[in-house]
Formats: C-alpha cells, sequence, structure tokens
C-alpha cells in the first residue's frame, strides 16, 4: 500500500477560522513554534469499574473489538429509554488455550448491550439468532452471516441520502474482504456488498460518515515492510485510509501519515470525529511491541506459565505486548501521534501485559461524576484478562471532558502563541485546571498589535469565562484577525471557545 504524502497544513500559514468552534489543545495545530515555551501533555484515563462480566457461553475469554455510539433514535431493546441510549457491538469468544483446563473453544459471535447513562449496562434477550439450539441471547452476528468473523463495527449513517433499512452499517471481515452488512434497527442484520478487499482486516475495522467533509471515511488494518530486517520477517502492522461520497465507490487504501515518522506497529485504530469538536479526528490505537525474543525481564514479568504455554502456540503469543496510543488529526489522513501511551497495561497483577492489553472501545459515553457537583466526564471502556481462561471483564475509566492533552506548564512561568485566527462570539471561556499557587493570563493582540490583556485565571473548571481588563474586548473583536497569548504557571488548558 502507498504511504500518504503529508498533506498541507490546513490554513497553510492564512488566518484561520474557529468561528463558534470548539478548539481542543490536542496538538500543536494553533500554537507557532516561535513564542511557545509551553508544552504539549497527555492524560490517561483513571479506572472506576467493571461494568461487565463476559460469562454467558457464547462469551469468553476472547471478548474485544467493542464499539459504540449514543443513538437518540433509538428507545432501548425495552422500549424505556425516550431519549436514546448508548448502543455497544463486541465479540464473543472463548479462544483455544494451551493451558491443561482450558475451556472448549467456541467460534466467534457479535453481541450487544445497552446502556442508558454510560454507567449500567445490560445484555438484553433478543432472541434473533440461535447459539446452542436457544434464542435466548444478545447475539445480532454469527457463522450463519458470516463464517469469518472476526471483527465487527456498527454505525448509524446519518447520511440523508442513506435508504432507511440501511440506516444502520456493520462493517466486518469476511472471505471476500471488508464487507458491510445493512440494518434498519442496528439488531438485525443481512450481508451487503464489499466495500474493498485491499488490505488485511483482521482487526477492528472502521467506517463512518462524516458530516463535516460530506464523505465516508475509512480507516483499516495494513501493514507496510519493516524498515530494519527483524528475527520474524514481519511487516509492521499499519493503518489504511479509504473514502467514499456514496458508499458504493471506494478509493483504493492508502497508509495514513504520521508526522513523527516512527515506524511503530499499530494494530487497531478506534478514529472517531470528536463529539465536542467534530473537526477533530481523535485516533486511539492499539501499538503492538513484539521484542522478538524471550529476555530476562520475561523471566521476572507477570504470568511467567501462562506465557510460556501461549508460546507452544506461536512465539508471539508470548513475548508480544501491547499498549495504546492516542493520535489526532485535522484532515483524517495526516495524524499528531503523542509518543507516551495514552493507556498503559498498569501494575501487574497476574492477568496483564499479554497480547491483548489496552484495546479501549471505539466511542466516548458522557456520565456523571461520582463526586457530588463534580462536571460530568467522559467514560471510555476497555476489556481486560484477554486469552486467560476466565471471563473478559470490560472496565470503564473515566477522564475529564476534553481531558486527553493539554497545554501544559509546570513551576516554571511558561508561555503559548497562537496563529492568527478570526473568532465570533462576545465572550471567551477554557477549559482548565491550576493549582493554587498556578495561574493563566491571556491577552488578546489586535492586528495593529494592540494588546487585551485579562485578569488572572485560576481555579479548576471545564467551563470557565475568561474576564477581561476591558470588557467590550471579546466582543469588539469578534469577526477580526487576532492571536492570543497564553502566560502560565502550575497549570493545563484542555480547550477553548468562543461565544
Amino acid at each position: 500500500m502507498t504511504r500518504l504524502l503529508k498533506p498541507e497544513t490546513p490554513a497553510g500559514t492564512g488566518i484561520l477560522e474557529l468561528g463558534h468552534d470548539r478548539e481542543c489543545f490536542f496538538d500543536n495545530y494553533l500554537f507557532q513554534p516561535s513564542g511557545t515555551t509551553a508544552k504539549l501533555k497527555i492524560h490517561q484515563p483513571v479506572f472506576q469499574d467493571t461494568i461487565m462480566v463476559h460469562d454467558q457461553p457464547w462469551e469468553g475469554d476472547g471478548c474485544d473489538f467493542y464499539n459504540f455510539f449514543f443513538d437518540d433514535q433509538f428507545p432501548g431493546v425495552d422500549g424505556k429509554h425516550p431519549k436514546g441510549v448508548y448502543r455497544m457491538y463486541y465479540l464473543g469468544w472463548q479462544m483455544p488455550g494451551a493451558e491443561p483446563d482450558s475451556k472448549p473453544a467456541r467460534g466467534i459471535t457479535a453481541c450487544y448491550m445497552e446502556s442508558p447513562d454510560g454507567i449500567h449496562w445490560v445484555r438484553p434477550e433478543l432472541g434473533i439468532l440461535k447459539f446452542d439450539g436457544s434464542t435466548r441471547n444478545n447475539i445480532v452476528l454469527n457463522a450463519e452471516l458470516n463464517d469469518q468473523i472476526d471483527n465487527f463495527m456498527v454505525f448509524r449513517d446519518d447520511n440523508p441520502a442513506c435508504p432507511p433499512d440501511a440506516r444502520y452499517k456493520g462493517i466486518g471481515r469476511s472471505r471476500d474482504g471488508l464487507r458491510c452488512y445493512p440494518s434498519a434497527d442496528g439488531l438485525h442484520f443481512r450481508q451487503g456488498g464489499i466495500i474493498t478487499g485491499k488490505g488485511a482486516f483482521d482487526s477492528l475495522n472502521v467506517v463512518f460518515w462524516d458530516r463535516e467533509a460530506g464523505v465516508y471515511r475509512g480507516y483499516i488494518r495494513g501493514f507496510h515492510p519493516a524498515a530494519m530486517p527483524n528475527p520474524m520477517d514481519e511487516s509492521v502492522r499499519d493503518i489504511s485510509y479509504i473514502e467514499s461520497k456514496d458508499f458504493k465507490k471506494w478509493t483504493d487504501p492508502r497508509l495514513l501519515f504520521f508526522e513523527d515518522g516512527e515506524d511503530i506497529p499499530l494494530y487497531t485504530n478506534n478514529v472517531i470525529p470528536y463529539f465536542r469538536a467534530p473537526r477533530i479526528y481523535l485516533g486511539t490505537p492499539s501499538r503492538y511491541i513484539n521484542r522478538f525474543q524471550w529476555n530476562g525481564s520475561f523471566e521476572e514479568l507477570c504470568g511467567k506459565a501462562k506465557r510460556k504455554r501461549r508460546m507452544t502456540m506461536q512465539p508471539r503469543y508470548g513475548i508480544v505486548t501491547t499498549d495504546c496510543a492516542f493520535i489526532v488529526s485535522r484532515d483524517g489522513r495526516s495524524f499528531f501521534r503523542f509518543g507516551e501511551a495514552f493507556m498503559r497495561p498498569g501494575p501487574e497483577n497476574g492477568s496483564n501485559w499479554v497480547y491483548g492489553d489496552c484495546y479501549p472501545a471505539r466511542g466516548f459515553a458522557v456520565t456523571s461524576s461520582r463526586t457530588p457537583g463534580g462536571p460530568d466526564e467522559l467514560s471510555l471502556y476497555a476489556p481486560s484478562g484477554h486469552w486467560l481462561n476466565d471471563p473478559t471483564k470490560l472496565n470503564r475509566y473515566t477522564i475529564r471532558m476534553d481531558g486527553f492533552a493539554s497545554l501544559n506548564a509546570g513551576e516554571t512561568e511558561a508561555m503559548a502563541v497562537t496563529r492568527p485566527f478570526t473568532y465570533a462570539g462576545k465572550e471567551m471561556h477554557i477549559n482548565f485546571a491550576t493549582s493554587a499557587l498556578g495561574y493563566v493570563y491571556v491577552t488578546l493582540i489586535d492586528a495593529d498589535g494592540k494588546r487585551y490583556p485579562s485578569c488572572e485565571t485560576f481555579g479548576d473548571a471545564i467551563d470557565r469565562k475568561v474576564r477581561f481588563d476591558n470588557r467590550k474586548a471579546v466582543a469588539a473583536l469578534s469577526g477580526k484577525p487576532v492571536e492570543l497569548e497564553f502566560r502560565m504557571r502550575d497549570a493545563d488548558i484542555y480547550s477553548m471557545q468562543f461565544r
């Protein structure tokens, strides 16, 4: 597959148009290198609880590739949620085991669960497909519809031209390539056409309708040759991009461009428009780390005995470890990638540091804070206990709203200067946090160089109005080219918006 050439930076060196859009500080897009000493900082989600144990006979220790979305057009299987529910799809699978007491392997199914609030989840009894002679299960796809089930992703197609009987679309690998499974309700799927036959597809493949761009975007499994030879002669796992205007004719896959240029294997992608800033595309791909040979650290790493037994099936099953990265794009093809992990395997507990850790679900849920009076948070979900002969657990993590990354200053005061931009609004709001000692000062600078400073801003809020010394400054400069200067200490700024 062809590597994408680096696209031109959006808006080039001209004036950016922010309008009312929320601008999240997930990358360096807004900032000028000269004059900016504040740094980007990635933030990790925090474990909260286990929301599901996959202990049903059609599930098992291989449940993965979770993906979900909020559906305000569906009241839940029981019809009791008129405002809508979160709808999650995942694989049910008892994997072939290397343990002496391994449970019998089961074929893969695609399953469904839902939640009204992102915290309490149920597996509704759907009565659609049989398992061991009974339809009392939550299965939506099985070998009768796809005898090559390896992944299954579902999205609601909000393209106005989409026919009602294909409003929901499942995406999954089949014998002939990446296939679509249309549905009228997101529960009853049928075989559709092949999207593309060019790719590997043995990972969660992502397709969605991009309302902002007016196209379908697809992110699929790819490979490219390793830059350096390795003992197993492995190609490098990668992500490819395809696009369509009508869901019929698709472009050939092309590998994504990553600005850092580092040859890091990526197993999944989870690319999604960020719902609070839809022009920004986020991804949480799992990084596939193969050290190619057993070493002294594996002797000390948790799970040694089971690791050794898995290696009798395939060496990489014991020596590969995985974690999760965070990637950001403004055009859907060229991505900024943080070098630090977004999600780590965590403290060794006997069931982690395995091939299959840190495969977060595609999607984010807005959930209430456990702290009384606290602001809403984002919930993320990731399974644990992969391939250990026990039921997979699905765990919930939380992160602050817009809190994936921030503009950060530590104990030493730092500055950040934006590129010229225009905005629309009478007020400026920021999502920020400081220490008691810390602070943020914001200065608007007009095209003539006149400066409009704010007062000192401190605290911790996802939506704080910035107060300027000249109270009419923000309204007066609306629609005119400006720059912003941030002066900050012991502080994080996550996003800003003009209203």
